[in-house]
């Protein structure tokens, strides 16, 4: 069985589920309940498949129980292996998957890792060039503020990508994590709570960057858009 097979048939699983997705889910926002607090999280219409895969594995309750298992202070907080759920302390995660990926959708001109914003996880460009997404793992910013001498910085390690004025105005001010831009699929933010990322960031951490206590997705549903 081929590799192209094999991809075909992944994007046609994921295509067949996106199609059960009611159309007023489109429209509504994200409650993410976690053993720090809650959050409300808006995906981005201009990350189609993102957000439908992620809509559509918060209405099968995919999250609920599944732990922050990857905490990294003025950095990210990332979620959603599987494996997580019934993981026992210190077993290593993030190898953990729905079975399948999503194509990258990556827009750092409209979405970018300011501080809240929910990206995609994903393996390294040395075995997934195409930077296809991890099918539920997820991750948002925490970061940090930057001066203007540090974003010319991490922009000559950006490849010719030159940062927007805009956005740089938001990372000296609100923060984030510019080194990520252009290299994985932002596909939405924070809208309320932000404050709980900060909770989630300062927790202490083991080996591999597991909390020492778990964090926990309480549960994640959609709610009516305010």
């Amino acid at each position: 069985m081929n590799k192209l097979f094999l991809l075909v048939i992944a994007v046609l699983i994921v295509s067949a589920s996106f199609s059960q997705l009611k159309k007023s889910d489109l429209n509504k926002d994200v409650e993410l309940v976690t053993s720090k607090g809650t959050m409300v999280i808006r995906l981005s219409d201009s990350t189609p498949r993102h957000r439908d895969n992620f809509i559509k594995l918060v209405n099968q309750h995919f999250y609920d129980g599944l732990l922050f298992h990857r905490v990294m202070n003025e950095f990210m907080v990332q979620a959603g292996d599987p494996k997580s759920k019934t993981a026992k302390p210190g077993e290593a995660l993030g190898g953990g998957n729905p079975g399948y990926n999503v194509p990258a959708e990556i827009r750092p001109d409209l979405l970018f890792h300011k501080k809240g914003a929910l990206a995609a996880a994903r393996t390294g460009d040395e075995i997934n060039p195409a930077r296809e997404s991890n099918g539920s793992q997820f991750y948002l910013v925490h970061g940090r503020v930057y001066t203007e001498e540090d974003l010319n910085q991490v922009e000559a390690r950006l490849n010719g990508y030159k940062i927007p004025a805009a956005h740089r105005e938001v990372y000296k001010s609100v923060g984030g994590t510019p080194s990520l831009d252009t290299k994985y699929t932002v596909f939405g933010e924070v809208i309320k709570g932000v404050s709980v990322i900060d909770s989630i960031a300062a927790v202490p951490t083991g080996e591999r960057n597991r909390p020492v206590e778990d964090v926990r997705i309480i549960k994640a549903t959609l709610i009516k858009r305010q």
